[in-house]
């Protein structure tokens, strides 16, 4: 039983040091994700406390958008 635990506990810390190899995008890599996503003109890159944001055009209208540590892109209004 002993063994068990001990065999979950380093499954879980390996599985958990494999996560936080994740790295954040580069603005390049970040530009080329909102193109690839229809979004143009984008400028005004920063990271903040939200995560990253920008400024877009999309289908002709102005955006503000969030990209949070997933990756997710979200428009503000």
């Amino acid at each position: 039983m002993r063994t068990r635990t001990i065999f979950h506990t380093v499954l879980f810390l390996a599985i958990a040091s494999g996560l936080s190899t994740a790295r954040a995008l580069t603005q390049e890599e970040l530009v080329t994700k909102l193109q690839a996503a229809g979004y143009t003109q984008v400028s005004d890159v920063k990271s903040t406390a939200e995560g990253m944001t920008a400024k877009a055009v999309k289908n002709g209208k102005e955006v503000r958008l969030v990209i949070d540590s997933s990756g997710q892109v979200k428009e503000q209004k």
